[in-house]
């Protein structure tokens, strides 16, 4: 059965975990976008930590959603702050998403949700600071300030 969090056709997830300074800039942007009218075919998850779970139930044959679009920090040594939209190429660039805390590696769902013909986008944001172990709430100010532009990315992706 699929939860009803995944019966968009269009599903924008937030990943990584707001204990560790700017690793928590998925759920930040996820945050801003549930304040928003947004269309009807159109879901927001704070998927946190658990993103290859919600990626899994995607994979149901009854699962409507044909495109990904994925908030998470990157880092890819450019200036704190700085918002690269990215294409299921750039995966295996980013570490995260090869070897997770839980050994699930996320490229591996994305990878497969694009071989079922789900479009997948990333809206990477450069972080400044993780902070893991170390517990750490809140935004640097380079990662803060780039919310705003950050959400206006993901609306330009839905519209298309």
């Amino acid at each position: 059965m699929i939860p009803d969090s995944l019966k968009f056709k269009k599903l924008v997830m937030g990943c990584g975990n707001m204990l560790f300074a700017d690793d928590g800039f998925g759920y930040e942007v996820i945050s801003l976008l549930e304040n928003m009218e947004l269309p009807e075919d159109v879901g927001v998850i704070d998927a946190g930590t658990g993103a290859p779970y919600y990626l899994m139930s995607i994979m149901d044959k009854d699962c409507p959603v044909e495109k990904i679009i994925v908030v998470d920090i990157i880092d890819f040594k450019l200036e704190p702050g700085t918002l690269k939209k990215l294409g299921i190429k750039n995966l295996t660039k980013i570490d995260k998403y090869n070897f997770d805390a839980h050994d699930m590696p996320l490229s591996d769902y994305l990878l497969k949700a694009k071989e079922a013909g789900i479009e997948v986008v990333i809206i990477g944001c450069q972080a400044k600071r993780v902070t893991m172990p170390d517990i750490e709430v809140g935004l640097t100010d380079e990662v803060k300030n780039s919310l705003e532009n950050a959400v206006e990315m993901v609306l330009e992706e839905l519209k298309e």
